[in-house]
């Protein structure tokens, strides 16, 4: 009995046992198998996302293209006129006043303006009138008639003077233009090109005499009228070497001529201009304003001229007469392409300097002077359009400028000037002008005894 009941239970054991195992391994083969169907769903899931954006990205692409399809026209029309608003910004910055900060911020809002306008893809029609519109914009502005205006124009035998007679009188204009010689080639020319409107009259803007019959002749042509323009461009350029070198002559010259004769010509004129409520156009300098090497006589001169007539301007604005300054840029005239006349002005400086002075610079430093004013003369611009367009345009416009800065270069080298470092704008200067590679003789022999 014992013994049958002892191997029940072990029997009984072992079923139970068996069992067991056999649900442990069940749960676990079914547990591997539910793990094995979530990754799979995963692994689908994540194959349905990489789907869904494959897609979208291609409807987005699909669109774009059919927008730019649909658009092309309205792009490129809007790629027009913002180059003309950029185009025309730009060129109120290099070609105009710098300092015309209302002008210059003007074009670029306007150009922000169109720009945002045109982002929003409006219709090529609206688009094409905005660029119509920008072109109005940008075309030259009708000038006053010339019909009856009397000008009286100084230093007219050659250069700027005698072409801005030449375009003035096929305007219209009656022009009395003064010269040194009547007899001269340059008024002979004059005779030859231009109308019967043109009067010639014998000045040197340095005698007091010259002057008053040049002003009498004026008055007999005015009649009752006013003077319409007063054009200052006589002038001349007699300063050669730096400033220590300069002559005494030549500083006096220098200012005889450029200042106090363009004073006295103009202290005479003027109750004829305030007349005519009339403009006064002057041709100065940048040298006048900014530091060119070995014109420091010169730049003095037009300093004082361009200082004068921006404080004329000030004062003459109650009466409505409008004044304005030229400032070309490097251009060959009668006199500055002239190598005789370097020459002669370098003998002049060997004859005149003092011996201690000479001594210390050397005579080969003297030379080279020489040889780049003869240099940067050849380069000069033989075009003279550009100052006489300005010229014009001062006589013409019902608003002309206070500044014109007339010529390749000009524009740049005074933004150079205005917001450059110092020490950039000097570099520039000596590049653009004169730069020299010689020596004083006694800064050499300094280097030597420093060296030894």
């Amino acid at each position: 009995m014992h013994v049958y009941l002892c191997m029940y239970v072990s029997v009984t054991l072992h079923e139970t046992h068996g069992c067991w195992f056999v649900n442990q391994i069940s749960q676990r083969n079914t547990k591997g198998v539910c793990e094995a169907d979530r990754e799979r769903e995963r692994e689908r899931e994540r194959e349905r996302e990489r789907e869904r954006e494959r897609r979208r990205v291609s409807a987005e692409s699909f669109q774009i293209s059919e927008a730019m399809e649909e658009f092309a026209l309205s792009f490129w029309i809007y790629m027009g006129v913002m180059s003309m608003f950029l185009g025309g910004a730009v060129r109120k910055m290099l070609a105009v006043q710098l300092r015309a900060a209302p002008t210059l911020l003007a074009w670029l809002g306007a150009t922000v303006l169109v720009e945002r306008l045109c982002s929003l893809w409006l219709p090529g029609a609206l688009l094409l009138g905005l660029l119509g519109a920008a072109c109005c914009l940008c075309a030259p502005r009708r000038g006053l008639p010339a019909e009856g205006k009397v000008l009286f124009i100084t230093g007219c035998d050659s250069g700027f003077g005698k072409a801005a007679t030449q375009r003035l009188d096929s305007l219209g204009f009656e022009v009395i233009a003064s010269v040194l010689d009547l007899e001269g080639p340059g008024a002979a020319e004059l005779r030859r090109t231009c109308s019967s409107r043109l009067t010639l009259v014998k000045m040197d803007i340095t005698q007091h005499d010259d002057v008053q019959n040049a002003l009498a002749c004026t008055k007999v042509k005015l009649g009752l009228r006013g003077l319409w323009g007063l054009v200052n461009n006589a002038g001349v350029c007699v300063n050669f070497g730096d400033a220590e070198l300069s002559l005494m002559t030549t500083y006096r010259g220098c200012m005889e001529v450029n200042f106090f004769g363009t004073l006295s010509v103009t202290k005479a004129f003027l109750p004829l201009v305030r007349q005519a409520k009339g403009r006064i156009i002057t041709v100065s300098s940048p040298s006048g304003e900014q530091p060119f090497p070995c014109l420091a006589a010169y730049g003095a001169s037009k300093a004082a001229l361009s200082l004068f007539i921006d404080t004329l301007r000030h004062e003459l604005e109650p009466w409505g007469v409008k004044v304005s300054t030229i400032l070309p840029a490097s251009f060959k005239t009668a006199q500055t392409s002239n190598f005789a006349y370097w020459e002669e002005q370098y003998k002049k400086l060997l004859q005149e300097m003092s011996p201690g002075l000479l001594e210390e610079y050397g005579e080969e430093y003297l030379l080279e002077t020489k040889e780049l004013f003869q240099i940067h003369a050849k380069t000069a611009s033989e075009d003279l359009s550009p100052v006489i367009n300005a010229i014009t345009d001062a006589l013409t416009a019902r608003q002309p400028k206070v500044r014109y800065y007339a010529g390749p270069g000009v524009a740049l080298m005074y933004f150079i000037h205005t917001y450059f470092p110092t020490s950039f704008s000097d570099r520039f200067l000596q590049r653009l002008f004169v730069k020299k590679k010689v020596v004083p003789l006694a800064l050499r022999r300094q280097v030597q005894q420093q060296r030894e």
